[in-house]
């Protein structure tokens, strides 16, 4: 699918990485864990992703339809489940009655067969799967010539389809009913061509609405994950003049559940590039809303829903909504254990992954960091487990977040130890969160004095952000102090830290310097030095005076 035109030459110039991420499908944006950490056989990738039941099952599928336990298949299925990771000489060192030319058509072979064992299984738990086998069923009874039984399971498809809102699936049931009207000709012929003409035209408007807000919802999210926040009123013009031109005419008068949830969503990931955090919490508000408003789409869009929620509480993170963060955080934790989300793989991860987000960052806005670090060798293990589905972005965004829980900890080595994960990482995704590890890896060099290395170390973070040209005056301001603080001894640093404190305080409401706190609470830190107090202490004061005035329910740390 090509990139949209329009957005390429908007954005010209911008990094190639955001190329990539338009043409990614949109269940995949949706859904983070749909693409593997790191390339492999998509096979052995396929089998390490079964669970116990699925292999269990697929055994009985494969030794049912063949009546031989002793199948090739069965043999490398089994090599390959054993395996910890792929390797294909030893593979044939397993399968003794198989050549290097065979293993490919017989690696092919089992792939599909997997597949099809899935789709019996899961055709159940997947109302997709249902509707297609649905339309496989009338096709087949529309080829026998049993015109009347095929357009009554049309009928069923329509209906299915149409009360769980999958407007996709219409065009290929209405076109099969038309071929089935157009060879059964009754004396109704002409009223019902012109119904379904008319069913067609309807369907097709909608799903010409749904289409260009998802394209929209999908754009806007890939600028941001290529590029961060808008850095400047300039990037800032540019993302309103592409949403502006691209909005469809009408679509905030839609009342559509796909056309109010891209609507949503689109004006959420603009806010959000924008910085406009009380615009992006409104939407998103709305977004979750509309899963409470139509409950049965929280099975149908459960991906989407788990989204808006992670969404949600980073709407509440950046406006420091303690008390909703916590109420929110403990529903989304509720619906994350029910079976829906339980048994399904993807959701799960994808469960897991935002809650130990929103988790970090709730023990990060309150100074509870020993809770937090508890939380962190757990957080780890689940990585480890799920790296097979886990994409870098994701695992870039939790690798800053627990360098930021060790640097207010005052654990600055593991911090670095931490940061240097991102600093190493060549994926091209999220040069903000590259900065960012770049200054907080010189803030934690100069928190444990190696003196050494800042002058060095400063000079070549500066002319890394100067390059992605993510130097804000908040930035400034930090490599104008550090560059002069070497010649104040340690009395006459306190006064230079309040001065430094009173240039940054006013900024905090300036749109584009907003997105330096988000990454970086800048004044706490400033605040901690005046004060000579560790920084957790300013922000656990910060948050206890807040829980005082909005009697606060802390979230506990084994929740």
């Amino acid at each position: 699918m090509p990139v949209n035109t329009g957005l390429q030459r908007i954005f010209a110039g911008m990094p190639k990485g955001i190329l990539g991420v338009f043409n990614v499908f949109e269940g995949i944006a949706c859904n983070f864990v749909s693409m593997p950490n790191k390339p492999g056989d998509i096979l052995f990738q396929l089998i390490k992703s079964l669970e116990k039941s699925e292999k269990r099952h697929f055994k009985l599928y494969i030794t049912r339809s063949s009546g031989n336990e002793d199948l090739k298949v069965i043999k490398l299925f089994d090599a390959l489940d054993k395996l910890q990771q792929y390797d294909e000489k030893l593979v044939l060192k397993k399968l003794k009655d198989v050549t290097k030319p065979q293993l490919s058509n017989l690696k092919s072979h089992l792939y599909k067969e997997i597949l099809a064992g899935l789709r019996l299984l899961k055709s159940s738990e997947s109302l997709d799967l249902q509707l297609n086998e649905l339309f496989d069923s009338a096709h087949i009874l529309y080829k026998k010539g049993l015109f009347y039984q095929s357009l009554r399971v049309i009928d069923k498809a329509k209906e299915v389809a149409k009360l769980n809102q999958k407007f996709f699936f219409l065009p290929q049931l209405l076109s099969l009913e038309k071929r089935i009207e157009a060879l059964n000709v009754t004396d109704s012929f002409v009223s019902r061509m012109d119904e379904l003409a008319e069913e067609s035209n309807e369907v097709n408007t909608k799903l010409n609405m749904i289409t260009r807000l998802s394209n929209l919802s999908l754009q806007v999210y890939g600028f941001y994950i290529a590029n961060g926040h808008a850095r400047n009123e300039a990037e800032e013009d540019k993302v309103k003049k592409f949403f502006k031109q691209n909005l469809p005419s009408g679509s905030a008068q839609q009342e559509g559940f796909y056309e109010r949830l891209y609507y949503y969503q689109s004006y959420t990931w603009f806010a959000f590039i924008r910085q406009d955090f009380l615009l992006y919490y409104r939407y998103v508000q709305k977004w979750v809303d509309l899963f409470y408003e139509k409950p049965n789409m929280q099975r149908t869009e459960t991906g989407h829903f788990i989204k808006g929620y992670h969404n949600l509480l980073n709407a509440h993170f950046d406006l420091r909504n303690y008390e909703k963060f916590s109420i929110d955080l403990q529903k989304f934790e509720e619906f994350s254990h029910t079976k829906r989300v339980q048994s399904n793989e993807n959701f799960r991860v994808q469960s897991f992954v935002y809650i130990a987000s929103a988790k970090i960052n709730y023990f990060t806005i309150t100074g509870q960091t020993a809770a937090g670090l508890k939380e962190v060798p757990f957080i780890e293990e689940k990585l480890a487990e799920y790296a097979l589905f886990l994409d870098r972005h994701r695992v870039m965004v939790i690798t800053y977040k627990i360098a930021m829980l060790y640097f207010l900890s005052g654990d600055y080595s593991t911090c670095i130890d931490y940061l240097q994960k991102i600093i190493n990482d060549s994926s091209g995704l999220r040069t903000d969160l590259q900065c960012y590890a770049r200054l907080v890896h010189l803030l934690a060099h100069y928190e444990m004095g190696n003196l050494e290395l800042m002058d060095s170390l400063t000079r070549s973070v500066f002319r890394y952000m100067s390059k992605m040209k993510n130097l804000t005056v908040i930035e400034q301001e930090i490599f104008r102090f550090f560059r002069g603080s070497f010649r104040f001894t340690s009395r006459e640093l306190i006064p230079e830290f309040q001065r430094f404190l009173e240039k940054v305080k006013h900024l905090e409401k300036n749109r584009f310097e907003t997105r330096s706190f988000a990454y970086l609470d800048i004044i706490s830190w400033l605040e901690s030095k005046v004060e000579r107090k560790p920084m957790r202490v300013v922000i656990e004061q910060k948050f206890l005076e807040s829980k005082r005035s909005r009697n606060v329910v802390p979230v506990l740390a084994d929740q």
